[in-house]
């Protein structure tokens, strides 16, 4: 493997240069991800090279930053040759000390040669997508023991957590919780539930939608899109909630939602991960969640989170009464998931990681042909 021209060492202090790859513009967790994670690497004064596909609103997030470069290319088709070689380009001349892909679109395409490319992986992706990649990331334990199982090396593999802070909207955030709690149509003696992710079956919206049922003076704030929204408007008339329901669309303004709930509920019924737990945290939201593997290996129940088993209606209603009727308990909650959000899940923290981990393949590349 070739060594780039900017690698740096313990005498350089200027962070590295980072070339990003994701392909993917549909709304989802990762695409969420690579977002926060690209502002805070920029915040952090990394300069990048983010190679994207043609999405106007992605590119006008970071145009407010002079050393990051949106590169758009579009891929697939009859457009192939042309954008592997648009590709191979924007690596010779932005010459990366390092390149993070992600998901499996990204990763198989990724030219080898021109410095260490990382490959993150949020979910139980296989592995042979990533054969051009010469470090691999797991976000939870679990997903490290799956690259591991697959046969890749132990020393090429990290688990890198992902962050729990959201892009801050302007103004002050009380004044956010009001404007938007009026805009929704939430009375004091409301309790506003908060539900971040896809329509989609895994995340299992339905099962929360039947245990608000039966629990009076609730309102959901449903932030996503999917293929089952017409089918959970449905089943809201169905239940009688067509008024205690707002389907908001894929939103951008997390911070501000989170501002303007009460409870932070997580229901899927398979995550590998589990973004909304260490955002709940970060946003101080007592949190409910499913027992699906991510959420079960980063709450600790009754301590930092309330958990349910998955599509338990009761349990799911009994845990919403729980802290409607306990504030002491969700002030602990809150305080607990606080504290363990700071010491693992911050964005200081994760950001930390992934730089280091740069330095380290950056360091191996300029002493050898191999970084497996």
């Amino acid at each position: 493997m070739c060594s780039s021209s900017h690698g740096f060492s313990s005498l350089q202090p200027s962070p590295p240069r980072l070339l990003q790859m994701m392909l993917s513009t549909r709304p989802g967790g990762a695409e969420t991800f690579f977002e926060k994670l690209g502002l805070a690497f920029a915040e952090a004064g990394v300069p990048q090279c983010l190679v994207i596909e043609p999405n106007a609103e992605r590119e006008r997030l970071f145009a407010k930053y002079p050393h990051v470069e949106v590169v758009p290319i579009r891929f697939g088709g009859w457009r192939e040759w042309k954008a592997r070689r648009a590709l191979k380009a924007t690596f010779e001349r932005f010459a990366p000390d390092a390149a993070l892909t992600w998901m499996n679109r990204a990763s198989r395409r990724a030219p080898r040669g021109y410095c260490p490319v990382v490959g993150r992986l949020g979910g139980y992706y296989k592995i042979r997508y990533y054969r051009r990649c010469d470090h691999l990331v797991g976000i939870t334990p679990d997903l490290v023991a799956h690259i591991r199982a697959a046969g890749w090396p132990a020393n090429a593999s990290s688990l890198i957590p992902n962050f729990g802070e959201t892009p801050q909207t302007d103004g002050d955030a009380s004044r956010a919780r009001e404007d938007l709690r009026r805009e929704f149509g939430i009375g004091p003696g409301d309790t506003a539930l908060l539900a971040l992710g896809r329509l989609h079956p895994v995340k299992a919206h339905d099962t929360l939608l039947k245990a608000m049922a039966e629990v009076p003076g609730t309102i959901l704030l449903l932030a996503g899109e999917g293929p089952l929204e017409a089918g959970l408007r449905e089943l809201a008339r169905g239940l009688g909630l067509a008024d205690r329901v707002r389907f908001l669309g894929w939103r951008r303004d997390v911070a501000a939602l989170f501002s303007a709930c009460d409870i932070s509920v997580f229901p899927s019924r398979y995550e590998p991960n589990g973004n909304v737990v260490m955002e709940s945290w970060a946003h101080r939201k007592p949190l409910i969640a499913s027992r699906a593997k991510g959420p079960e290996w980063l709450v600790e129940d009754g301590v930092d989170g309330l958990l349910f088993d998955i599509d338990s209606v009761p349990q799911l209603r009994d845990r919403l009464v729980q802290l409607r009727s306990d504030p002491a308990l969700c002030a602990r909650l809150v305080r607990n998931g606080e504290e363990k959000w700071r010491k693992g899940f911050s964005r200081r923290a994760v950001v930390g990681q992934y730089l280091e981990l740069f330095e380290s393949l950056a360091r191996r590349n300029q002493s050898g042909p191999s970084l497996k």
